[in-house]
């Protein structure tokens, strides 16, 4: 009977053993969890700054330091990476002593350096707890946010590509600020105005502060943010003129690997150039140099495709292309325009619309469009939204640089819609069994945000 209960006892202390063995940080934890084969691709080539805990799962002193460091990592979610490495796992020993880790546990801050790649990497000295390990993170967060006098608007504003700017009470440049300039780094230009600079408040009309900003581009009329003004909210915000840069960035085929290795072989220099800009890795100078090799042409679709991504009751915005089967010149300019900045937008990581030819072969969606909508001619350029209900027509020249500028338009909801007939939406049952899945992807960004607003400090705000 006793032997029996040691062995029972004995059990039962094994079967808790794997639990501990296996790592502190489950899954749902807000710390990442990083090994020797993935630390280089999500910390050392990120162009966030991050703070590494090495550590042994059974070591006191890291049983001690979760709570406090998952706090952090919650304080910091969306501005900074909080991750941790389990050194006593056999395939990340080696890995652990390179980074010189002689106990536990040790914490590290990294942050993008001169080099991409070769980030600096600091011992972290400061006291355990979470207020103390978010301040020393935030401290590391590269400033790209360009401060703006009255005197330097014109010269800020002027050039290519969108700009955002911040008006605040503030002198000093947030933590949350500084991670939208990380994010649209290469995208979109931040600056930040005091409130002080009269002249340009009164230019932009600002009589709250804080307040953000963006002009699309040259010459063009500015959008006031009205929302939240938290992470979220900002990223969805300017993402009506730029894609923010993916990091990690996708993980690449073997053909995409050798395809940058030979670009890269060629623009070996450029990532020493680019001190002010540490996050244009391999992946945006292939982007740069791929339009001028690979075209991207619009999907030509058929009925089923037309009905489930552009007339359903959910559906998003479309463009589309409506042209006759046979050859046709001015077909020819319409496709090979749309072509053109279907590539140009891919390639640059722009968010825009999804550009599609619908050929008058596919007579019956084709004929179904025309005809509900009015349209005569063989080669008709048209955006629809069905689940508004609105619709635009294009009556300009075909070649790409006019194109161009009716879908700037249409993204910044300038000029006249017209109302989208009802009678064009086709409900079908397997667009109703997809639809959710887009909504599921897009849901957790909030949660992730409202959790991090209900224990951060006051990192999270502008």
């Amino acid at each position: 009977m006793h032997q029996a209960t040691l062995l029972a006892a004995l059990a039962a202390s094994l079967s808790a053993l794997p639990a501990v063995q296996a790592g502190m940080y489950t899954k749902s934890s807000p710390v990442l969890q990083v090994d020797a084969r993935s630390y280089a691709r999500l910390i050392a080539e990120s162009n966030h700054t991050s703070i590494v805990e090495f550590y042994a799962p059974w070591c006191g002193h890291c049983q001690n330091l979760k709570p406090a460091y998952e706090k952090a990592a919650r304080n910091l979610a969306g501005l900074a990476k909080v991750a941790a490495v389990d050194c006593d796992d056999d395939a990340n020993k080696a890995f652990c002593g390179s980074m010189n880790v002689k106990g536990f546990p040790t914490l590290k801050i990294v942050h993008p350096g001169k080099k991409f790649g070769r980030p600096v990497v600091e011992d972290y000295q400061g006291a355990r707890t979470a207020s103390a390990i978010t301040e020393a993170v935030v401290g590391k967060i590269k400033d790209h946010v360009r401060k703006v006098k009255d005197k330097d608007v014109d010269a800020f504003l002027g050039g290519e590509g969108p700009k955002a700017l911040l008006f605040t009470e503030k002198g000093t440049t947030s933590a949350l600020l500084k991670s939208i300039a990380i994010d649209f780094l290469g995208a979109v230009s931040v600056g930040q105005v005091r409130d002080k600079e009269k002249a340009a408040v009164a230019r932009f009309g600002i009589t709250e502060f804080p307040k953000l900003v963006l002009v699309p581009g040259e010459g063009k009329d500015h959008i006031v943010y009205d929302g939240e003004l938290n992470k979220h909210g900002l990223v969805e915000f300017l993402r009506q003129v730029a894609e923010p840069n993916p990091d990690p960035a996708p993980a690449k085929g073997k053909e995409a690997k050798a395809a940058d290795k030979k670009k890269a072989d060629k623009k070996k220099p450029e990532p020493e150039a680019a001190d002010e800009t540490p996050s244009s890795s391999s992946s945006s100078s292939a982007a740069a140099a791929a339009p001028e090799h690979t075209l991207i042409e619009i999907a030509a679709i058929d009925k089923q495709q037309i009905e489930q991504e552009c007339l359903q009751s959910r559906s998003s915005t479309c463009v589309l292309a409506l042209v006759p089967a046979q050859q046709h010149e001015l077909k020819d300019r319409a496709l090979d325009s749309l072509n053109q900045l279907n590539t140009k937008y891919l390639h640059g990581k722009r968010h825009t619309f999804p550009f599609y030819s619908l050929s008058s072969d596919v007579a019956e969606s084709s004929e179904h469009i025309r005809k509900t909508l009015g349209l005569e001619n063989e080669v008709e350029l048209i955006v629809i939204n069905a689940r508004r209900l609105w619709w635009r027509r294009y009556e300009g020249d075909m070649g790409a640089h006019s194109v161009e500028a009716w879908i700037d338009a249409v993204r910044l909801g300038e000029g006249e819609k017209s109302k989208l007939p009802k009678e064009i939406i086709v409900e079908t049952a397997v667009a109703e069994e997809e639809v959710p899945e887009p909504a599921q992807t897009a849901e957790p960004e909030p949660e992730v945000e409202a959790e991090a607003e209900a224990e951060a400090t006051e990192h999270d705000e502008l």
